[in-house]
């Protein structure tokens, strides 16, 4: 903004005045003054159910006083992670969900309830957090007037400490919580994929030997009008449903192998993947080293990812030659399936490689693609190795 000056010249005016901090210092002094309001609000919570449970502990509204308090404690946790997340940058995973057992009636879920770690720590978090609260919102209260230059120090020094407790109390408490989340999550994977498979099943069902059926009971009927005065046509007809038969039977067939192929369950791996390398328009080396059988659950799952690998290289790779190892090291049964194709294969381009690397996560298994624009490309999964004669099939 400009202004003409008595002598003629242009003087300029300076910048209207504005706050200097950034916005995550900004950021950082709001989370240290709602710390007390919602300290406050955790403490209060905390004790009185922890109070009124423990006096009440020897009648019979007690104990699952305490176990409603511990409830809301993870209610309490997990916004005080949404304010830590929103505030201050920090991302710790979400503790495992509490399940209560199925039938397990009232006094499982009662126990189920008070021993839930997550629940105590977050309160043992509320209760230590008002002291903190109040000396946090003092400091920046009066740093906001007394020491302005020097308050983005105080801010930081004050919301890293602030980091330190959200991590230590309100995170997962160990590896195998996380595990358990991880796990849960990979159980949502299955069912779906195994939802998926059954619409599949169904739909093939439906539009293929099913149909083909119903055309062949109809031409039957047809025939058997005609067998007396048009016995010519009648043997036509019986003769196209013979047709009919076969290519029924030979989708039943294929569908059956799409479920679990036959070879699979009589020879094992490495004559069902020579009979799959047998059907790819690429020739494929196939290399399978197994001391034994692992698991059919396991065994089956390499079957049909090397299955789908396969699959892909006919349709979208362009490769002249392709290889299938497997092998087991320690206690993994290990895959690996390498084309020279043009590579450029993307786990989430749409190529069913993504859905290949969930059911293989759904069992504690890896996936990797290693595919630069130009080829080679090699898909390696892991899966891990469970004996067969101590898994039922």
């Amino acid at each position: 903004m400009t202004s003409s000056s008595s002598d003629g010249g242009e003087e300029r005016l300076p910048r209207p005045p504005a706050f200097g901090f950034p916005a995550q210092t900004w950021k950082e002094i709001a989370h240290l003054l709602a710390n007390l309001p919602v300290g406050v609000l955790g403490f209060a919570c905390a004790i009185v159910w922890f109070a009124l449970g423990l006096g009440l502990t020897v009648t019979v509204v007690g104990l699952p006083l305490l176990a409603l308090g511990l409830h809301g404690s993870r209610l309490y946790g997990a916004f005080e992670r949404r304010r830590a997340r929103a505030l201050l940058g920090v991302r710790v995973d979400e503790p495992s969900q509490w399940r209560a057992r199925p039938g397990g009636g009232f006094f499982v879920w009662l126990w189920s309830r008070l021993r839930d770690p997550v629940g105590w720590r977050t309160t043992l978090y509320a209760i230590m957090r008002l002291p903190w609260a109040v000396l946090t919102f003092g400091i920046t209260l009066a740093s906001l007037f007394v020491a302005w230059p020097v308050l983005p120090w105080i801010a930081r020094g004050l919301t890293n400490a602030d980091r330190a407790m959200v991590r230590a109390l309100l995170s997962p408490s160990d590896e195998l919580e996380r595990r358990i989340a991880e796990l849960e999550s990979d159980r949502g994977v299955v069912v779906d994929t195994a939802a998926a498979d059954l619409r599949r099943i169904e739909r093939d069902l439906h539009d293929g030997a099913q149909a083909r059926l119903v055309a062949l009971a109809m031409g039957l009927g047809l025939a058997k009008e005609k067998v007396l005065e048009d016995p010519e046509a009648a043997a036509a007809m019986v003769g196209e449903a013979h047709g009919e038969v076969k290519l029924a039977l030979q989708e039943l067939r294929d569908l059956a192998r799409g479920i679990h192929p036959a070879v699979l369950t009589d020879r094992g791996l490495d004559a069902a993947l020579s009979s799959v390398a047998a059907r790819c328009t690429v020739p494929v080396r196939v290399l399978v080293d197994l001391p034994e059988r692992p698991a059919p659950a396991i065994e089956g799952i390499a079957y049909f990812t090397v299955s789908e690998l396969l699959q892909n290289i006919s349709k979208h790779s362009g490769a002249r030659m392709a290889d299938v190892e497997v092998w087991r090291s320690e206690e993994r049964l290990l895959i690996q399936v390498r084309d020279d194709g043009r590579g450029g294969a993307n786990p989430g381009g749409g190529s069913g490689l993504a859905g290949l690397g969930e059911r293989l996560g759904s069992v504690d298994g890896l996936f990797t693609v290693d595919s630069p624009v130009g080829g080679p490309t090699a898909v390696t999964a892991e899966l891990p190795w469970r004996d067969r004669g101590t898994a039922k099939a």
